[in-house]
């Protein structure tokens, strides 16, 4: 698969966060070969990010169409109906063929992907997907689903994502809601990270140091999660001894509404979510 991948040509159209994540990590893993990686954008310093990398940016969403066997749905959801404006063929023998394309667009479903895309390509493959930014760094999570996709695109898209992370194929109906947990849940950390440092701060311990460490920690323990299997809450029982300082800090959460304030960011997010599914359809 990693041969098949580095002779693929595959574009984006739209070069911004997600696109980077996606691209860049696969190109410095040395999984996609530069040269053979297409990006549309409209800004100059997205274009020198491409540009440094050895890709190829480009202003025309067409050109990515025409030089890529994949091409990922990387603008923003209000976006899309604008980026396909500049690649649709009216005329039947003007479609493209034989394309796969990967959607990462939060909230727009295989229906209605297929019935926009169906406009510039005859009988369009289409696998939804909502990854998050840290597959940058390989620590990614995707999940993804198809209804119309051949088996070797499964197996091409789940290679893809497990060169940067976890990649999970879930039923459709699942997508929003594990999107509220691993695509907004980096942000969250995001903040548990800087909290955590701010208290270390306040201790009097120096800011660079207080967040090397606060990363560290949510590192550390996601890690003890994942690879020894127990519950979360086991764990952190083994970190609370009795009458000590770890409990009289789980004490101060609990009463601060740690757990709550998580459940509901998540439950935003998914409501967001679903919002935003509804008015593309």
């Amino acid at each position: 698969m990693e041969q098949y991948l580095k002779s693929t040509k595959v574009g984006f159209i739209g070069g911004g966060n997600m696109a980077s994540a996606i691209g860049a990590g696969l190109i410095r893993k040395g999984i996609l070969n530069s040269d053979n990686v297409w990006v549309s954008s409209l800004t100059e310093r997205t274009h020198e990010f491409w540009k440094d990398l050895g890709a190829h940016p480009t202003l025309k969403n067409n050109e990515v169409v025409n030089n890529c066997d994949i091409v990922f749905l990387t603008v923003k959801p209000h976006m899309l109906d604008d980026a396909l404006k500049t690649i649709v063929g009216k005329e039947e023998s003007k479609k493209f063929e034989n394309k796969l394309f990967i959607s990462v667009l939060a909230g727009v479903t295989l229906k209605v992907l297929y019935d926009k895309l169906s406009a510039i390509v005859i009988s369009p493959r289409i696998i939804r997907s909502i990854p998050n930014t840290p597959m940058m760094i390989g620590e990614g999570i995707t999940v993804y689903c198809s209804n119309n996709a051949e088996l070797k695109d499964m197996e091409v898209v789940d290679s893809i994502f497990s060169y940067i992370g976890m990649s999970h194929n879930v039923p459709e109906s699942l997508m929003n809601g594990i999107g509220g947990l691993s695509g907004s849940g980096p942000a969250f950390a995001y903040l548990i990270i800087e909290a955590l440092a701010d208290g270390a701060v306040k201790m009097g311990v120096p800011r660079p140091l207080a967040t090397k460490f606060a990363a560290q920690v949510l590192v550390g323990a996601g890690k003890m999660v994942l690879e020894t299997g127990r519950h979360p809450g086991q764990l952190k029982d083994e970190v609370c001894s009795a009458g000590g300082t770890t409990i009289t800090g789980i004490h101060a959460m609990e009463k601060g509404g740690v757990r709550g304030s998580m459940m509901n960011a998540v439950e935003a997010a998914v409501n967001k979510t679903n919002e935003l599914t509804f008015q593309s359809k």
